[in-house]
């Protein structure tokens, strides 16, 4: 949806895979050399499905160091305030755009009708529920607002010569920010169980529900990428070895 100078408003999260060398066969060859040294060599290409007995016991054990050896490169786009979010973990590799350097987009980020919109308990012990209608619109009206004005005077201070450094300090936490990330299978699990919202999980999470729209859609293309040790992640309660 687009208004006036040139503002774009978005309600969701790009997560794409650049590249992965990802597979179960990994954790296989990985595991193999402790007891096999050189010969484990022969299990690179092996057929995952006939050492699926190793992966069950190597993810119920939470024997880790094997996953390691398999990598996930994201492109990610996100506001900022999620991208903040994101690499607070430091489990990955982190290339971000920069407005230093480059002159940013005028693309903000706005939570859609179903976005929960008001906390309830006290911090620690609380949950969101729905908000009302009016509440929404406020919400909206404030977001759009403050940042068409924000936009407005970061392209007046680059206008008048300033450095972009300087400029971008007007803009709010709601501008996309773009990102590549690259991570091994054991920290995006890591990932996943702190930043989904799972009643299968050993350990409950309540993340912030953008955070969480990243972490489902990584989920996707993991479980994709390596369908039995996701199999067994689930099983185990979600939580990495």
């Amino acid at each position: 949806m687009k208004i006036n100078h040139g503002v774009t408003f978005r309600d969701d999260m790009t997560v794409e895979l650049v590249k992965s060398s990802a597979s179960d066969s990994d954790i296989i060859w990985a595991a193999r050399v402790s007891t096999q040294g050189d010969r484990s060599l022969e299990a690179v290409n092996a057929d995952p499905a006939r050492s699926e007995g190793l992966i069950r016991f190597l993810m119920r054990e939470r024997h880790s160091s094997p996953l390691e050896h398999s990598t996930f490169t994201f492109y990610v786009e996100t506001p900022l305030f999620v991208m903040r979010e994101i690499q607070r973990h430091r489990i990955a590799s982190y290339n971000e755009e920069s407005g230093r350097y480059k002159e940013l987009k005028p693309v903000f980020y706005v939570p859609n009708r179903e976005r929960k919109l008001v906390q309830v308990g006290k911090t620690g012990a609380y949950q969101f529920e729905d908000g009302t209608d009016e509440q929404y619109v406020h919400v909206i009206n404030a977001l759009q607002g403050s940042a068409v004005e924000a936009f407005d005077r970061y392209k007046f201070l680059l206008e008048q010569g300033v450095a972009k450094e300087v400029a971008r300090m007007v803009l709010p936490l709601n501008i996309y920010s773009s990102v590549y990330i690259t991570v091994n299978a054991r920290s995006l699990m890591n990932f996943i169980s702190l930043r989904t919202n799972r009643d299968d999980a050993r350990y409950p999470s309540k993340p912030q529900r953008e955070i969480e729209m990243v972490a489902e859609k990584m989920e996707e293309i993991f479980a994709e990428k390596m369908p039995l040790v996701y199999k067994y992640f689930n099983e185990f309660g979600r939580v990495s070895p």
